[in-house]
């Protein structure tokens, strides 16, 4: 994997479906190539194992139930089967308490599934990082699909993140999202000690999403 990572979450948005999650992946393909950072796409669940076939590929969302009779549930046997090689835990649009966050972390390590787990405000970024997901992505949820960059409305939250995950261990790395949507927020969100960004809307609701990142993969260098 690169040093630094451009992680996009389609959420749940009609244009990061199907046919528009393909051709969002034939274009993350085709950049990752001359990118300094590598491009995962997180989708929903139909679409990763098309996906997976053309991109990097993480799931938005796994439960910690074991192989069983657990209808309903996203199984993270299923997804690894299907071609995710990591996930999303804890994303403010499907947060989860401490011992929910454990769980995951927890079953997604028995299926060798990269974990990015989202931290909403900075009181718990020591938390999650005590747990040790590979990644701690910081999300203030009031700047999530605003367009408003936290990297640069709110530098001291990441750079205080960073601080906290990295005296919880050294080794810890740290991803910032909500509202960027430039390479100038990306350069930024680098120069305070992020090892990348976790976006959506700013890709995934443009009518130009080739462009959009692009335009992201300027602030990598």
């Amino acid at each position: 994997m690169k040093k630094y990572i451009l992680l996009i979450n389609t959420k749940a948005y009609g244009q990061g479906i199907g046919r528009h999650a393909l051709r969002l992946a034939q274009i993350c393909r085709r950049l990752s190539r001359t990118s300094g950072a590598e491009i995962i796409l997180s989708v929903q669940p139909p679409d990763i194992a098309p996906v997976s076939k053309i991109t990097p590929t993480f799931a938005q969302h796994i439960d910690a139930v074991r192989p069983g009779a657990h209808t309903g549930h996203i199984l993270p046997e299923a997804v690894k089967a299907a071609g995710a090689s990591g996930t999303l835990i804890n994303h403010s649009e499907r947060r989860l308490n401490l011992h929910e966050i454990g769980e995951r972390i927890k079953r997604a390590r028995e299926n060798k599934l990269t974990t990015v787990c989202c931290a909403p405000y900075t009181v718990m970024v020591s938390r999650i990082a005590a747990m040790k997901p590979d990644y701690i992505a910081v999300e203030p949820p009031e700047l999530i699909g605003t367009g408003v960059s936290v990297s640069q409305a709110k530098p001291h939250v990441i750079g205080r993140s960073v601080e906290i995950a990295r005296r919880a261990n050294p080794r810890n790395r740290v991803l910032c999202g909500a509202g960027i949507s430039t390479g100038e927020d990306v350069s930024r969100a680098l120069e305070l000690g992020t090892c990348g960004v976790l976006v959506a809307s700013s890709v995934i609701k443009s009518p130009r999403p080739e462009r959009a990142v692009k335009e992201l993969l300027k602030g990598f260098g």
